[in-house]
């Protein structure tokens, strides 16, 4: 065998990582990485509703937006009040709610929009449909203005999400604001749940314009899709944490990975990666997806693996950080659900200075966290192993 070349020994430099990860990321998803973007993390609802609220009202052509929850609050009255206000101005504004998700919408808001011009379809609503369509939803979280910006991440339209995560009442999330070229594909993954609810995917005002270099961010946006079979969301975490050198950081609001990704992850952290998961803890609005997760605590310690859970509110966030360099946000969870069965979108970011900001986010969280310990965690009560056996014929749900 011949010996390695210095260039071989040499460590990969931090663009030497992006490249290689986004050649990856190209060639195995099949969706091209765009630059020039600019992208800019909003914490909580007191940046995330504010910023998004703004920008439509200064909206002057188009309004499109998609999400799987829409629920009460006052906040619920003003995404309303906003996207009629435009309407009636001539702004063309669509939305787009899940069947499932949004049916605790109230009617009065409903009727408040359809009467100012806002168009509102529903994506698979369950009187509708067959038991087997009624389990694929559209979990996707979209806001495009104008052609030319873009909100996406974890956020839904309920005062769950308002304030800044101080108590139980006010749950931890993240959204993102995008411009550039990467708000086409954002706006491709509503176009395409769009076209399965109405008739007409386009009209006059759509200008369909060139983006301008708006920042340095290299961005793939890539779309899950509710199917049979592997998913380019599976291909995407996969390649994330197969690629990871050095630590691979995951936030999730629902933990209930299969057994390919369990055995993933503690693979990753063996072969010497610092793997760090950061979970709902005392607060969480699905007891069942995090005792299905917790099945899986003791080889993930076993392995080397670090769990911590939040323990001030409900953590929602959808965030994966790679070696300082990459990062994943949008509205996919690490759950069988978002992997297989949801229809997503998922930003995969190659800048140092995004990450870097998600990774202090990251740490902020940590110190209002604990840390899951082995020896107590094999100590847990008979109660608990009972409740997460409970679970298991329902976990490819979940």
């Amino acid at each position: 065998m011949p010996a390695p070349t210095p260039d071989q020994d040499r460590p990969a430099s931090t663009a030497d990582r992006k490249q290689r990860l986004r050649r990856r990321l190209e060639r195995l998803i099949g969706v091209a990485a765009t630059e020039g973007n600019e992208l800019v993390p909003l914490r909580n609802g007191d940046e995330i509703f504010p910023a998004m609220l703004g920008a439509i009202r200064e909206a002057k052509h188009t309004i499109d937006m998609m999400t799987f929850v829409y629920w009460r609050g006052q906040i619920a009255h003003d995404f309303a009040a906003a996207l009629a206000d435009r309407a009636r101005e001539g702004v063309r504004v669509r939305l787009l709610l899940d069947g499932f998700g949004a049916k605790e919408i109230e009617g009065r808001l409903l009727e408040l929009m359809a009467s100012a011009g806002v168009e509102i379809a529903w994506f698979r609503r369950p009187v509708w449909l067959s038991p087997f369509k009624q389990n694929h939803r559209c979990h996707r979280k979209a806001l495009i203005l104008d052609e030319r910006t873009a909100f996406t991440g974890g956020v839904g339209i309920a005062e769950e999400w308002c304030g800044d995560a101080r108590n139980p009442s006010e749950w931890r999330d993240t959204h993102v604001r995008v411009r550039g070229p990467a708000v086409d594909g954002i706006a491709a993954a509503f176009a395409q749940n769009w076209a399965e609810c109405h008739e007409e995917l386009f009209d006059e005002r759509d200008r369909f314009t060139e983006h301008r270099q708006e920042g340095s961010s290299v961005v793939q946006v890539v779309r899950g899709s509710a199917s049979i079979g592997w998913q380019d969301m599976q291909t995407l975490i996969r390649v994330m944490l197969t690629s990871a050198e050095e630590r691979f950081r995951l936030v999730t609001a629902y933990f209930a990975p299969d057994a390919y990704f369990v055995d993933l992850l503690c693979a990753t952290a063996r072969r010497g990666v610092r793997v760090e998961i950061l979970l709902p803890g005392p607060y969480t609005d699905q007891r069942a997806c995090q005792l299905a997760g917790q099945q899986h605590y003791t080889r993930l310690l076993e392995a080397g693996v670090h769990i911590r859970q939040y323990q001030p509110t409900m953590m929602h966030a959808k965030i994966i950080t790679v070696d300082s360099v990459a990062a994943l946000i949008g509205s996919t969870n690490f759950n069988r659900r978002s992997m297989d069965h949801d229809e997503e979108v998922m930003l995969a970011v190659l800048d140092e200075e995004f990450t870097a900001e998600l990774d202090r986010d990251f740490e902020a969280d940590l110190e209002k966290s604990v840390e899951i310990d082995l020896r107590r965690w094999r100590r847990r009560a008979a109660v608990q192993r009972v409740k997460e056996a409970a679970v298991t014929p329902i976990r490819r749900f979940l």
